[in-house]
């Protein structure tokens, strides 16, 4: 074989479409087509100096100096394909794929990123396109060959792949040049996570889960934690991502503790709302019943007594598939179990050869992880015996051997060997209540801890105290790393580069790093050993419950969007210091923490979850003394029943909440008490509200508190509404939505600017009406505040109503009613603000199908789409 080249090198992989089908088709005949296909590609390659770096099976990799060279490769391939007389009558269609990017050499091959790049790219493709990565575009463009040209494709999310990959499409005369959209994770609804590290090997197992797959609806792939369970889950549901018509999603159970938030974390995960009155599993069941979908439910072995959850969720959509991954088996009805192997380990007693040794499994993810702490790190015949040696020691285990490879940067195989040797020896001989993979994994886990400074141990131990993830931020504040002697961000990137924790990137927001559970697990022993688990854990608790009473105040202002996702990002941490409060008997900061997160759940629709912790919390022995914590959490509760259309409990948690506040003398929170019972009260007797609105105006105003007076200014038009004295309602509106702009307040702002567009709409001024109306709808974007768009569509409805669009009022009618349906809403309108049905005034002036098909059509929107109506 031809020396590889190095340097700048560009990597073409080529491989035959449906080729399982073919060998079905043909049996013994596919061999003949085989080397038809091979003898044109090998001739096409070498035409153009391609360096062939392997073969398997149906599929080339080949080597270009030159990036002009592969493209004039890639075009004779085809060209060569689609001319020649395939003998059995049947059609090869080949798929290549180009990317430019560096050559590094791990002992006959490539290793690193754009070489995985380069193969996702190919399997990208389908049969008969040649699709170009951005970095082979830009230096091939302006000397294409005659007859071709580049379509640009855009952004792709490639598997294994960090950061989306822009696509071009070459298109050749003469040759069919109309495809499908690519093959990538873009290609069906999906939520599934980019893994920052390759895929390695698995192939046989791929294929044997994807074949269970096909024959059974709900697969539960088991194994001790470290045996690959998650990932070899992601890469099967990313390869079968096109099978299913509605796509594949992705649910994370790893900081899932109570079983009863498990259809919770479903329903974000495919993005159901919570609906009014209505359990969040009927939602969920209701929106999979019609769907082909894929659902992976990762590390269900945590809330396994929520299988029957499982079944229901099958039962009610017969086009659900569900992929499991735990430590158990579910023991459900239909359930089929797929053991996940660990990685084919090496034979230390044979004799094996250095190429045969490096495409062995386990050798090769040894390899991929080594080289990514330690570039020039390759197998050689000096390290052979050592590596395999780690490898078989490590029993396969995946995570084990990721341990095991970090370790490169300062310690050769040869030097590594001894010392986990050692470490194992001394685990293994121990107890056998455990298996012997599990002890195996856990000596692994063990050497890499002991490996650790006594530093970088403290703080690795103190991590594990964190659910779901953290920060830099929140770990400086709650594992003193100063106390250690240890830099926060020197001590994070040592365990980062020893993969005992994972660092990612948010779309938005700051790096955050996370343990796998399976390693989270130990810390924690770790954590109890050092007697430093109260400690941290009380540390944790205040930290989070700290982050809670901080984020109140931005929950409604300028940069509210950012503090909603700070507490999404952190709910799961923000759940474990709830928990912990309530079992420390800590009433008073359960209360106020609780009480001033209410906005954060009403807004990201978790109104049935925050309902059910502020009535937890509520009534706790320890919390029963009037105090302003129980009053903010009275509030809360009253809230989000609020808006779960619930107005007997919302008052009477509104009343309890006015009468601390009464006996406590607080003026501006005895005004805000009043001023929620008022939204209840209006709704039966007018008088009796703006009553407690007037009260609530004075108090405010002997408080100096401005944001109070214009929130009791906004909601004291109630009176001139519903007299349809529509000029006072606009001038009084008009101001505070000046204050609220003055203020930052964007969620009031929000909400004064959807009552003034119908008040606008109501005298004539539709232009008016629809550009604040508009406005509104943008704020509540900005923060994905679901009740929100809710409400502002229906503003809108009204307003084409009025404009003599009655299609589509009625359409954005209907599309308001599901958004209700899914995200919740409050009671409906009052005082002649937003009452009543706009489809009543529409439908008379449309024949009866054609409303009632724009009805229909509103009801089956999207969020998205609802917005997208709204907005056109």
């Amino acid at each position: 074989m031809a020396a590889l080249p190095t340097g700048t090198i560009t990597f073409l992989f080529t491989d035959i479409e449906g080729s399982t089908q073919l060998i079905q088709e043909l049996g013994e005949r596919f061999l003949v087509v085989l080397e038809e296909h091979a003898g044109i590609v090998r001739h096409a390659l070498s035409e153009f100096g391609g360096v062939e770096v392997n073969t398997e099976g149906d599929s080339f990799f080949v080597a270009f100096r030159s990036p002009a060279d592969a493209v004039l490769a890639a075009v004779a391939t085809q060209r060569g394909l689609a001319a020649h007389d395939w003998s059995e009558n049947v059609r090869v269609r080949v798929r290549i794929g180009i990317h430019t990017g560096e050559g590094v050499l791990g002992g006959n091959d490539y290793v690193g990123i754009d070489v995985n790049r380069a193969a996702r790219i190919a399997g990208a493709a389908h049969g008969g396109q040649v699709l170009v990565s951005e970095a082979t575009r830009g230096l091939v463009e302006r000397a294409l060959p005659e007859g071709t040209e580049l379509r640009d494709l855009g952004p792709h999310r490639l598997k294994d792949i960090a950061h989306p990959e822009h696509l071009y499409h070459l298109v050749i005369e003469d040759l069919p040049s109309n495809f499908p959209p690519p093959r990538t994770l873009d290609a069906r609804p999906n939520n599934i996570p980019l893994q920052l590290t390759s895929f390695v090997g698995r192939e046989g197992e791929i294929a044997k889960v994807r074949h269970l797959l096909g024959h059974t609806r709900l697969l539960t792939l088991t194994g001790a934690g470290g045996t690959g369970k998650t990932r070899l889950a992601l890469q099967v549901a990313a390869d079968v991502l096109t099978e299913y018509r509605d796509g594949a999603f992705f649910v994370d159970l790893s900081a899932v503790t109570d079983p009863a938030l498990v259809p919770s974390a479903v329903a974000r995960a495919i993005d159901v709302r919570e609906e009014a009155e209505r359990p969040i599993l009927e939602a969920v069941k209701d929106h999979l019943g019609s769907k082909e979908l894929l659902l992976v439910l990762d590390n269900f072995e945590q809330v396994a007594e929520t299988g029957p959850v499982v079944e229901e969720l099958l039962t009610a959509a017969p086009g659900l598939k569900i992929l499991v991954t735990s430590r158990v088996v579910l023991s459900l009805r239909g359930e089929q179990e797929y053991a996940v192997p660990p990685l084919q380990p090496p034979d230390v007693d044979g004799l094996l050869d250095l190429p045969a040794l490096r495409r062995i499994e386990a050798v090769q993810l040894f390899t991929d992880r080594a080289v990514a702490v330690s570039p020039r790190f390759q197998v050689t015949e000096k390290n052979a015996a050592a590596v395999a040696a780690i490898t078989a020691r490590l029993d396969g285990l995946p995570l084990a051997i990721e341990l095991a490879a970090t370790r490169t940067k300062v310690l050769t195989p040869e030097q590594m060997l001894p010392r986990l040797q050692e470490c194992l020896a001394l685990l293994t001989s121990g107890p056998k209540n455990l298996p012997e993979r599990q002890r195996t994994l856990r000596g692994a886990i063990t050497w890499s801890y002991e490996l650790l400074d006594p530093a970088e141990q403290g703080l690795f131990t103190r991590l594990s105290v964190f659910t779901g993830g953290w920060t830099l931020e929140s770990a400086e504040e709650i594992c003193d790393p100063d106390g250690l002697g240890l830099d926060i961000l020197d001590g994070l990137s040592s365990l980062v580069d020893q993969s005992l924790i994972r660092r990612s990137e948010p779309d938005e927001g700051d790096p955050r790093f996370s343990m796998l559970e399976t390693i989270r697990e130990f810390g924690h022993e770790q954590l109890e050993v050092r007697g430093e688990r109260d400690l941290l854990h009380r540390r944790h608790a205040e930290y989070f419950l700290d982050l809670a009473v901080e984020a109140e105040p931005h929950l409604v202002a300028e940069g509210q969007g950012e503090w909603l996702d700070i507490c999404d990002r952190g709910h799961a941490n923000i759940r474990a210091a709830l928990r912990w409060a309530i079992e420390a008997g800590e009433a008073d900061r359960a209360q106020e923490s609780a009480g001033a997160l209410w906005r954060f759940w009403q807004q990201r629709g978790h109104q049935a979850e925050g309902r059910a912790w502020l009535e937890e919390i509520l009534a706790m022995p320890s919390g029963r003394r009037p105090s302003a914590g129980r009053a903010k959490a009275m509030i809360g509760a009253g809230g989000l029943a609020w808006w779960q259309q619930d107005r007997e409990a919302a008052r009477a948690s509104y009343e309890g909440a006015l009468a601390i506040e009464r006996e406590l003398g607080d003026p501006a929170r005895t005004g805000e008490a009043l001023y929620n019972l008022s939204f209840v009260v209006a709704g039966e007797d007018i008088d009796a509200a703006a009553g407690m609105l007037e009260e609530a105006l004075v108090l405010f105003r002997r408080a100096g508190d401005e944001a109070g007076v214009a929130q009791v200014q906004s909601m004291l038009v109630i009176r001139d509404a519903e007299a349809r004295n529509w000029g006072p309602v606009i001038t009084r509106l008009e101001d505070t939505t000046t204050i609220w702009r003055r203020l930052g307040d964007r969620l009031h702002l929000a909400f004064d600017l959807v009552w003034l567009a119908f008040a606008y709409g109501r005298v004539g001024r539709a232009a008016e009406a629809r550009a604040v109306g508009l406005e509104a709808l943008d704020l509540f974007c900005e923060v994905d505040n679901p009740t929100g768009i809710a409400i502002t569509i229906a503003d809108l409805s009204w307003l084409a109503t009025w404009e003599g669009r009655h299609e589509l009022a009625i359409r954005l009618a209907g599309a308001h009613q599901s958004l209700i349906e899914k995200a919740g809403g409050p009671p409906g309108g009052f005082a002649g603000l937003l009452e009543g049905d706009p489809t009543a005034e529409a439908r008379p002036n449309l024949d009866e199908d054609v409303a009632q098909r724009a009805w229909e059509e509103g009801l089956s929107m999207s969020l998205d789409e609802a917005v997208g109506l709204a907005r056109g």
